[in-house]
C-alpha cells in the first residue's frame, strides 16, 4: 500500500492553482513527481494511465465540489461520473488546431460529424445508423427531456429500474413527471429485473428509461433482456428511451447489445436511443450529444422539442476523438477492467466491512456499505440529525460524511439513485489505480481505528 510520504495530499493542494487548459499540464508534473511510479502493461507508451494527473484547483466538480463539501481533508474524490486521465492526443491537437482561427462565432455543424458517429458504432458495434435519423443535442439530458416532454405529460409517471442514475431523477423533476421504480432483485451481488413487477408497472406509464449499460450497478443487458423489455413496452404502448452513453465501457467477457441493434424492428422502432462521447473520452463539459431512432414520427416529435446550439469547441473535440481516439479507448478498456479487477480483490481480501461485485459496465463500482452503517451508528444519527435538518439526513449520507472525515475518500450515497440504493455507495474507477489504491488504504485504516 501507499505510504504518506508518496502521495502527499497537501502538496497536491498547494501544487494546484494553476487554470484547468493550461496550468493543469504544469502542475501536473509536480503532483506525479510526487508519486513513486508503479508502470502497467500499456500497449502504446503514450498513453500513461497511472499518471496520478492533478484536477485540484481547476473548478473540477470531481474534486473540488468535494473538497468545498469536506474541507481538504479530501484526499480522493471518487463521485460525480467523469475520468481523471490526461484527454486523448487526437482531441488536445484538435483544439489546439482550432484556436489558431481566433474566432468563436456561430459554428456550423458539418456532415462529417454526423459520419463520424455514424462510423464509430458500426466500427465498434456493427450497428448502422442513418446519418440523417441523428439529432443533435447538447446532452444526454436535454434530448431526454425533449423526449419526455413529448411522450409523458405533466403529472404521468415513468418507469425506472432501480438502482439506476441518478440524473434521470432530476429530468423528471424538469419535466413535472413522477418516477416509478421498479426495483431489481439482487443474487450473489449480480442484479437482475423483477420481471412481475416491471410487467405491472409498466401498465402506469407513458415511457421507460433504460439505462444500457446501467448506471450505477453496472449490468450489461443481454439481448434476452432487452427483448423481453422490448416486448413488454411494446404491448403497452410504452416508448423505450434507451441511455446508452456508458456503452463503450465493457469489462473483460462482457458485451453491450444496443437495443437498437435488436432483430425485431417493431421494437426497436418503439424507441429513441441517447449517445454521446463524453463519458468515452470525458467530453461532459464540451456539451455535445445525440440521439437517433428508425421511427421517423417518434424522431420529428421530439425533434419539435429540441433546442441545441452546438459547442463549437465541443464539436471538434467529438469529432477528433471518434475518428482518431479508438486506439485510446481500447488501451483505457484494459486499463479501467483492471482497475475494477483490483477494486474487487482488494475489498474481498482486506475490506470486510465492504462488498463489492465487479460490475459488467461502466467504470463504477457499487459498493455495499451496510455493514459501515450499522458499525458507525448511521441509522441512529441520521434519524437524530434530520429531526433539526431542513432535508431529510440518509445513513448513507452519514456515511459518506464519515468516509471524508475518517478516510478522506469522497463517494455518492446509494438513495439518491432511487430504491434499492440503501444500504449502498458509488466509487468511481475511473482514475489512476495507486489513488484507488490510496482510497481503499485510507478506509481500511479508518475501519481499524473505528
Amino acid at each position: 500500500m501507499l505510504r504518506d510520504s508518496e502521495l502527499n495530499r497537501r502538496a497536491f493542494l498547494k501544487n494546484a492553482g494553476t487554470t484547468a487548459l493550461v496550468g493543469a499540464m504544469g502542475a501536473k508534473n509536480a503532483f506525479a513527481s510526487e508519486v513513486t511510479h508503479t508502470p502497467s502493461v500499456l500497449l502504446n507508451e503514450e498513453y500513461d494511465f497511472d499518471e496520478v494527473y492533478n484536477r485540484v484547483g481547476t473548478e473540477c466538480v470531481k474534486w473540488d465540489r468535494a473538497i468545498d463539501t469536506y474541507g481538504d481533508v479530501i484526499e480522493v474524490g471518487m463521485g460525480i461520473a467523469d475520468m481523471d486521465f490526461r484527454a486523448a492526443p487526437c482531441i488536445s491537437e484538435a483544439l489546439a488546431e482550432r484556436f489558431q482561427h481566433e474566432n468563436w462565432g456561430y459554428q456550423h455543424r458539418p456532415d462529417s460529424y454526423a459520419h463520424a458517429v455514424v462510423d464509430w458504432s458500426q466500427r465498434r458495434y456493427g450497428l448502422d445508423i442513418d446519418p440523417n435519423s441523428i439529432v443533435w443535442t447538447t446532452g444526454v439530458h436535454p434530448g431526454l427531456i425533449a423526449a419526455l416532454q413529448t411522450f409523458s405529460p405533466p403529472g404521468t409517471k415513468v418507469l425506472l429500474t432501480t438502482p439506476t442514475y441518478n440524473g434521470f431523477y432530476s429530468d423528471l423533476r424538469f419535466t413535472n413527471t413522477l418516477a416509478e421504480d421498479s426495483q431489481m432483485k439482487v443474487i450473489d451481488g449480480k442484479y437482475f429485473i423483477d420481471w412481475d413487477d416491471f410487467e405491472q408497472r409498466v401498465r402506469r406509464v407513458n415511457t421507460f428509461i433504460l439505462c444500457n449499460p446501467q448506471n450505477p450497478t453496472g449490468n450489461c443487458w443481454s439481448p434476452e433482456d432487452l427483448t423481453r423489455i422490448g416486448e413488454i413496452c411494446l404491448e403497452h404502448r410504452v416508448v423505450v428511451l434507451a441511455d446508452e452513453i456508458h456503452c463503450d465501457f465493457v469489462t473483460k467477457g462482457q458485451q453491450y447489445t444496443p437495443f437498437a441493434s435488436l432483430p425485431d424492428k417493431k421494437i426497436v422502432n418503439n424507441s429513441l436511443t441517447f449517445k454521446a462521447a463524453s463519458k468515452t473520452f470525458s467530453l461532459a463539459a464540451m456539451k455535445t450529444a445525440w440521439y437517433f431512432s428508425t421511427n421517423q414520427d417518434y424522431l420529428e416529435r421530439v425533434r419539435a422539442n429540441t433546442r441545441a446550439d452546438l459547442n463549437t469547441l465541443g464539436m471538434v473535440a467529438n469529432q477528433a476523438a471518434l475518428n482518431h481516439g479508438a486506439e485510446w479507448v481500447d488501451e483505457l478498456l484494459v486499463y479501467i477492467d483492471g482497475n475494477h479487477d483490483f477494486a474487487e480483490s482488494t475489498i474481498r481480501d482486506k475490506l470486510p466491512l465492504l462488498r463489492y461485485t465487479k460490475a459488467e459496465g461502466t467504470y463504477l463500482a457499487w459498493l455495499d456499505v451496510s455493514r459501515v452503517v450499522d458499525m458507525i451508528g448511521a441509522e441512529e444519527t441520521a434519524a437524530k440529525e434530520s429531526e433539526t435538518a431542513v432535508s431529510p439526513v440518509t445513513p448513507e449520507l452519514v456515511v459518506q460524511r464519515w468516509f471524508a472525515e475518517n478516510a478522506g475518500v469522497f463517494l455518492n450515497p446509494g438513495p439518491s439513485y432511487g430504491t434499492g440504493g440503501e444500504g449502498h455507495m458509488r466509487m468511481n474507477l475511473a482514475t489512476s489505480r495507486r489513488l484507488i489504491e490510496r482510497a481503499l488504504d485510507n478506509l481500511g485504516r479508518a475501519f481499524d481505528r473505528a
